[in-house]
């Protein structure tokens, strides 16, 4: 009887792996004149490491690079925008019992750091502020411990309109960012905190 029951209960992984590779927009209009990026920016990767610590509940850390560049209005710039994010985990499999076994759909949120770089001229420009990062993951499960999923989140950016000042610092960019990535999550523990 034992036995059956901790069987039963292998399917919510402790330890996760998460790496993930989409596309980003960073939401600039209006930061700098003359500068505009396209809507559609490539890379975003994503790399994070999460741990539940119940059944719907868990935490993760996670580093995200993202590359943007000039759209065809503006003059010439590329910029890396760089993120680390401390955020909570919530599974939704108790509330959207509806769907079927396979997929899930996992919620997270929390406070990070941002740091952006221009490339070219304005190199020296870079920034580092806060953000707050939100998002929504929907997981199709391939096995007991692997599955894909499709993340898309946004960066709002805590820092104050006052950082950055076009006439004596030039082209750089401390706001918002947001982004699609299609990813793979891969268990690090097995089974070993199973709550079903």
């Amino acid at each position: 009887m034992t036995t059956s029951l901790c069987v039963g209960q292998r399917d919510v992984e402790k330890w996760k792996l998460q790496l993930a590779l989409g596309i980003n927009n960073t939401l600039d209009e209006g930061q700098t004149p003359g500068y505009f990026s396209k809507q559609i920016n490539f890379p975003t990767i994503n790399f994070g490491v999460q741990y539940m610590f119940a059944r719907n509940w868990g935490a993760k850390l996670d580093l995200g690079y993202n590359r943007s560049s000039e759209a065809e209005s503006s003059l010439p710039y590329k910029l890396n925008y760089t993120r680390i994010n401390a955020q909570a985990v919530y599974d939704f499999k108790d509330i959207f019992t509806f769907l079927p076994p396979p997929i899930g759909i996992v919620a997270h949120a929390g406070l990070g750091v941002s740091m952006t770089k221009p490339l070219g001229n304005f190199s020296n420009n870079t920034y580092t502020y806060i953000n707050l990062l939100a998002g929504l993951e929907l997981h199709y499960r391939l096995s007991k411990s692997v599955s894909i999923f499709a993340d898309g989140s946004y960066a709002y950016s805590l820092a104050g309109s006052d950082k950055y000042n076009v006439v004596t610092d030039g082209f750089s960019f401390n706001g918002d960012l947001a982004y699609v990535a299609i990813g793979v999550s891969i268990s690090l523990s097995g089974c070993n905190y199973c709550s079903y």
